[in-house]
């Protein structure tokens, strides 16, 4: 399959075998199909699901035991890991962030709960790396394999980030290894979220969700998640669709910083997370985030294979530190970003997409 269809209220998307890129397969003709079918969904939806990506299932399984570990503790376990705003580290706790404000748009507070992970400074000591992009990180002494299980799972999710960004070069007509060049440190997250609600029948604010509207920030972002509903991508019809996950497949979706190098030939993914609900009732729901974003000094600028007398470069040079700590200070520090009016438009233009005013 190569395009996004609705089936029964759910927007299914492209899902690709990725196998011949991952297994290292030196058949042409089959990765070449491969970079086909991601240049169609990323030109189409943004969106896909990945299948022969070769994540053990005891890796996951160890992960997602430790994450839920993490989160059955108490508020006041969990709030000893909170670090300042613009350290995109350890736990954010319920209605502590505002997605939609990356976009300059302000709602009520996210529902979710988090806990990130990251690259540090220290995973390459060689290079002389701002601390604050690249900061430590911290593991809960409550749970003791959460370091070593999160650890595999980043490891194992990074390296499909990075095999992706393999296929988008060959799908852009570029070589293999071209965003390479922008990537040996990346600024790597992952972001482990857990849609935990006071009650079933709680109430809600009428902007509220459990993760706001928003487009993800850097090139590409690997994403497990529960089949449980509550994902949902903005349409062009200007519909939320809603998205789960098939058995075994992970979500792979584009970012704003590949977005930007393709002149908007790819799209950047406008998504939430309505506060999920099953038979009517609110329920729990998890996902995890691996957010594969760039060097902090690697400059985004349009590529000249997306550009031409006809498609004039739509977005000006920026460096990758720039662009997230906009961003961020939108989501974390609740600071609306002035930067994101492109990617705003796309949810403005479409009122049926937009919350009630406050």
């Amino acid at each position: 399959m190569t395009s996004a269809e609705t089936v029964n209220g759910i927007l299914t998307i492209p899902t690709i075998d990725i196998t011949p890129f991952v297994a290292d397969d030196s058949d042409g003709e089959a990765r070449a199909a491969i970079a086909r079918a991601v240049d169609e969904a990323a030109r189409t939806v943004g969106f896909l699901q990945i299948t022969g990506h070769g994540i053990p299932d005891a890796v996951r399984d160890a992960f997602t035991a430790a994450t839920d570990a993490f989160f059955a503790l108490g508020p006041q376990a969990k709030r000893a890991y909170i670090c300042p705003p613009p350290i995109n580290r350890g736990y954010s706790p319920p209605k502590s962030e505002s997605l939609a404000t990356s976009l300059g748009i302000t709602t009520a507070a996210d529902l979710f709960e988090a806990f990130n992970v990251g690259t540090t400074a220290a995973d390459y000591p060689e290079l002389d790396l701002p601390a604050q992009e690249y900061a430590a990180n911290v593991h809960p002494a409550e749970v003791p394999l959460f370091e070593a299980a999160v650890g595999a799972w980043f490891a194992e999710a990074g390296r499909v980030a990075r095999t992706m960004t393999r296929v988008f070069a060959l799908a852009l007509g570029l070589p293999e290894d071209y965003f390479g060049r922008y990537t040996d440190h990346s600024i790597d997250v992952l972001r482990m979220n857990n849609y935990r609600l006071p009650s079933a029948d709680a109430p809600l604010e009428p902007d509220q969700a459990g993760m706001g509207a928003h487009t993800d920030y850097g090139i590409v972002t690997v994403l497990w998640a529960d089949q449980v509903p509550g994902l949902e991508i903005l349409g062009s019809d200007g519909r939320w669709h809603p998205v789960q996950p098939a058995d075994g497949a992970l979500l792979v979706n584009l970012g704003d910083a590949l977005a930007r190098w393709t002149n908007d030939q790819w799209i950047s993914t406008m998504h939430r997370v309505a506060p999920p609900r099953v038979g009517g009732e609110l329920v729990p729901r998890r996902s995890a985030a691996y957010f594969h974003d760039g060097n902090t000094e690697a400059v985004i600028e349009c590529l000249d294979v997306c550009t031409g007398p006809s498609r004039p470069p739509r977005y000006e040079p920026v460096t990758v530190g720039a662009h997230l700590a906009a961003k961020l200070a939108g989501s974390r520090a609740r600071v609306p970003n002035p930067h994101a009016g492109r990617e705003a438009a796309r949810l403005t233009a479409t009122p049926l997409a937009m919350p009630p005013p406050r």
